[in-house]
């Protein structure tokens, strides 16, 4: 009954506040409130709500540190940790300053009473990811200053419990500062190296789902085994998970869909029962000293953010979004408290009376409530301005990924890179095709085709994308994927690499040559040998006089949005003019993304890059049809050179967009198991035969051809 209660509130409360045109997040509370033991009596604040609690502070913590942009912090850091000290220092020093004057407290009670201020809780982060947000750098100053101010309040309240327990020493320090080190080097040297060894060996989603959880909950048990609040380690776990949890991926959207369907709204309820509407009409200490915390927590923070956006230069709807996110007291600020109305004084008295327990109280209340009506208005106006200022280019783009789909083995890495390449602005769904032959084992092998593709659905749906399927039946296979690609308008092909083969000969297997020779469209060819998320870096091969391709932009914002998404770096190799073109694009539409550039004179140079590309790297290679700017005679010699020296590697080959249809039109009536080759090919393989020409190695001088 409990639960089913709480489960009301969850589901009626967001209803309800929806329709009045108030935040979510204050529904909760007030229903909090409503429910409690101090409002009509109806659930007792038990342990269950302590360990829900937690839990859900613990997993805002978690996800604001997941879904920061790592590259957005290290160029706002900063940005970060100025506003982090500003936020706590100018607090404390308004909150000293009136708690020895307009309250009269001693300066031990004055000093954690002013902590409580500098230090606040992000619970309007899930406001933050429904207008998705989260790489906004305003966010991230945000949130990387809650770190900040959070851990100085808990080193005050380390300091303050530590001097009425007489443990202030020269050891004290030492000891402190030893066991945080400690604890920072075991979260951000072993964890990533555990979560390594997880995702590269296990790819289930529930297993995985449960192993983020369980590091993050271990962050937070080792912050408070030292004497922390766990809630820093929370956010330190999410921070170094970040790189394996891509942004776009099923197991993003299982986290966030458990925090903010169970976790997070009980937190938010449990906040509200800790309210007593009676002290609001009781005695006029308890509401003299809520009023001047009040006061001083959010003037105090809105100087903070003032400043913050005056010194760098923002915008006012930053700043409006930045004090939204950090006016808020809840975790830390509990945790003060608490520390103080247990300490006791030498006369017998509390550090932190009656009046000031009461007053938190009222306080976590009034700045929650007034945190989401200032982070949903601000929330708001930056979306309406990002929807507006979508490039007309873009919103005009013809995206839509088929992905070809053969083997239950790389159906969903398949999936997992067409949901990196995407763009999520345009939220269009996906193509996902299976073609089997016209044969006495149709019925077979079409069920066993919508078998895998429900299962690609699913895969795709986890992650909140559209999939729109189809078995189809052709005599042909090459010219059935041609046929439903067309039929679909598809814009490009994603397709995997077959691995029965590793001769030079079979490299591009049965079906590819006729796909790359038949459709002008964009075609990537995918050999992933282990899983996404793991990728380090993404090294790309593009050839001379690629830039001139008009596919050239095409491949580049894929790849870009891949390198995004992954958190990755991704390393060019190219003519100085290409890289110029390149790095033009990146800097104008994606800033973020951590780009390295390598001049490489020849395209026989190749074969250099085998030592460079390790296990955890995506090698991506740039090609070119016959006939298009960018092709040489070197590319003949491109299976035979990836076979030698990227053999065991992570491989992409992209064909890029020539827009336009290619010569020759199709038919099914062409025989099964025949696939198209060009005039050339059947030229070449004429005079092979009838004059037996002996091949030339690769690397001998009469077939290096200048770029």
């Amino acid at each position: 009954m409990i639960f089913f209660v709480v489960l009301c509130i969850i589901l009626f409360a967001p209803i309800i506040m929806g329709k009045l045109r108030i935040p979510h997040i204050v529904g909760m509370v007030l229903a909090g409130v409503a429910v409690g033991p101090h409002g009509l009596n109806i659930l007792a604040k038990d342990d269950s709500f302590d360990l829900f609690g937690h839990v859900g502070l613990y997993y805002i913590m978690f996800l604001a540190g997941l879904e920061m942009n790592m590259a957005n912090f290290m160029k706002n850091r900063v940005r970060t940790f100025t506003h982090g000290i500003m936020a706590f220092v100018i607090p404390m020093v308004m909150g000293f300053i009136v708690n020895r004057t307009v309250l009269e407290y001693n300066v031990m009670t004055s000093v954690l009473l002013a902590s409580m201020y500098a230090s606040h809780t992000i619970i309007t982060y899930p406001i933050i990811m429904r207008y998705g947000l989260a790489r906004q750098r305003s966010v991230t100053i945000a949130v990387g200053a809650t770190a900040v101010t959070d851990t100085l309040t808990l080193l005050v309240l380390a300091i303050v419990g530590g001097l009425f327990k007489g443990q202030i020493t020269g050891g004290f320090w030492l000891m402190l500062f030893v066991k945080i080190a400690a604890v920072f080097f075991v979260i951000f040297f072993f964890f990533p190296r555990i979560a390594r060894y997880f995702f590269h060996r296990y790819e289930d989603n529930v297993a995985q789902f449960i192993f983020v959880l369980a590091m993050t909950f271990l962050g937070a048990w080792l912050m408070e085994l030292i004497g922390m609040e766990g809630l820093l380690g929370a956010f330190l776990t999410g921070l170094v998970l970040n790189r394996y949890v891509p942004n776009v991926s099923p197991l993003m959207t299982h986290l966030e869909f458990v925090g903010n369907a169970i976790f997070i709204p009980y937190f938010l309820i449990g906040v509200g029962m800790l309210v007593n509407v009676r002290l609001l009409f009781g005695g006029l200490d308890t509401l003299q000293v809520a009023a001047v915390m009040i006061a001083v927590a959010l003037t105090s923070k809105w100087i903070a953010s003032f400043l913050t956006q005056k010194l760098f230069g923002m915008r006012g709807v930053e700043r409006e979004l930045i004090y939204g996110l950090s006016n808020a007291q809840a975790g830390a600020t509990l945790a003060a408290v608490m520390v103080g109305y247990n300490l006791i004084m030498p006369d017998g008295g509390r550090l932190l009376n009656d009046d000031v327990l009461n007053g938190t109280v009222i306080l976590i209340l009034v700045t929650c409530i007034f945190s989401s009506f200032t982070t949903e208005q601000a929330s708001k106006r930056i979306a309406l301005e990002n929807q507006a200022a979508v490039p007309e280019d873009e919103s005009s783009d013809d995206e839509k990924i088929m992905i070809n789909i053969k083997h239950a083995e790389t159906a969903e890495t398949l999936v997992g890179l067409a949901i990196l390449m995407r763009n999520r602005l345009l939220n269009r769904g996906m193509v996902a095709l299976n073609v089997v032959y016209d044969d006495i084992n149709r019925l077979s092998y079409q069920e066993k085709g919508r078998r895998l593709l429900e299962h690609v659905t699913k895969v795709a749906n986890y992650a909140d994308v559209g999939v729109q399927t189809q078995v189809r039946i052709a005599t042909n296979i090459t010219n059935g994927i041609k046929h439903a690609f067309k039929e679909f308008n598809a814009s490009e092909m994603i397709i995997g690499m077959h691995n029965n083969d590793d001769s030079a000969k079979k490299f591009w297997g049965e079906f590819i040559p006729g796909l790359f020779n038949g459709l002008s469209r964009q075609i990537t060819i995918v050999r992933c040998l282990r899983p996404l998320n793991t990728l380090r870096r993404i090294q790309v091969a593009v050839p001379s006089r690629a830039e001139f391709e008009p596919g050239f932009y095409r491949w580049l914002e894929r790849l870009a949005r891949m390198s995004e998404n992954l958190d990755c770096r991704i390393q060019f190799h190219a003519k100085r003019e290409t890289l110029s073109l390149i790095n033009q694009y990146m800097q104008n539409r994606h800033p973020n993304v951590r780009a390295e550039y390598t001049f490489m004179a020849h395209w026989i140079d190749i074969a250099k890059l085998g030592g460079s590309v390790n296990d955890d790297h995506m090698f991506v290679v740039i090609t070119a049809r016959k006939g298009t700017i960018s092709y040489k005679s070197a590319l003949e010699r491109l299976p035979e050179e990836l076979t030698k020296y990227f053999s065991g590697k992570s491989l992409m080959i992209i064909f890029p967009d020539q827009y336009g249809e290619p010569v020759g039109a199709m038919t099914f009536a062409e025989p099964q198991h025949h696939e198209q080759r060009s005039a050339y090919d059947v030229l070449m393989t004429w005079i092979r035969k009838r004059f037996d020409t002996p091949q030339t190695h690769p690397n001998h001088p009469e077939r290096r051809e200048p770029d």
